[in-house]
């Protein structure tokens, strides 16, 4: 009768653990999931900016001065949104493997002749804003948020044009 009382607390304990071990997997599982379909949303955000601004400045081709002027504030989004995501990664809240790609992203676009012309006038009008893209920039898009440290700044709250 022993034996089989402790038999079955064996059993009890190992159900137990296994149970542990799948609630565990999905919570780990349901928080990958909450990740990429917040990264979904901000990727989203991004193709919505840039159906707002001319091909030609998606294609690396300079903007006539009225066409810059009159697409800034689609470029300070731009702007804020690549500041945003420095941030986020910032905080934890981006994957390594998304950020990879976001990191190329923003260094890419942000060296196309008018995105490089706002980001220039914006951070001439702006001196005390976008701190984290500002950082990215300086440190020249090799550095990973993440590990920098540090208190939350300028993309907490976002700005408006």
């Amino acid at each position: 009768m022993r034996t089989l009382l402790d038999l079955l607390q064996i059993v009890a304990t190992a159900v137990t653990a296994v149970g542990v071990i799948l609630v565990w997997n999905q919570v780990r599982l349901t928080k990958r999931q909450a990740t990429t379909t917040f990264e979904d949303s901000l990727s989203k955000e991004f193709r919505d900016l840039t159906k707002e601004l001319p091909s030609e400045a998606l294609l690396g081709q300079p903007l006539a001065e009225h066409q810059q002027l009159a697409h800034l504030g689609v470029f300070y989004r731009y702007i804020d949104l690549s500041n945003q995501e420095v941030y986020l990664r910032k905080i934890g809240r981006i994957s390594d493997e998304t950020w990879v790609y976001w990191c190329d992203g923003i260094r890419a676009f942000l060296a196309l002749p008018a995105f490089a012309a706002a980001w220039g006038t914006i951070k001439a009008a702006a001196s005390g804003a976008f701190e984290e893209l500002r950082q990215l920039e300086l440190e020249g898009f090799k550095s990973d948020p993440s590990r920098w440290g540090g208190t939350p700044s300028s993309a907490t709250a976002p700005s408006t044009p």
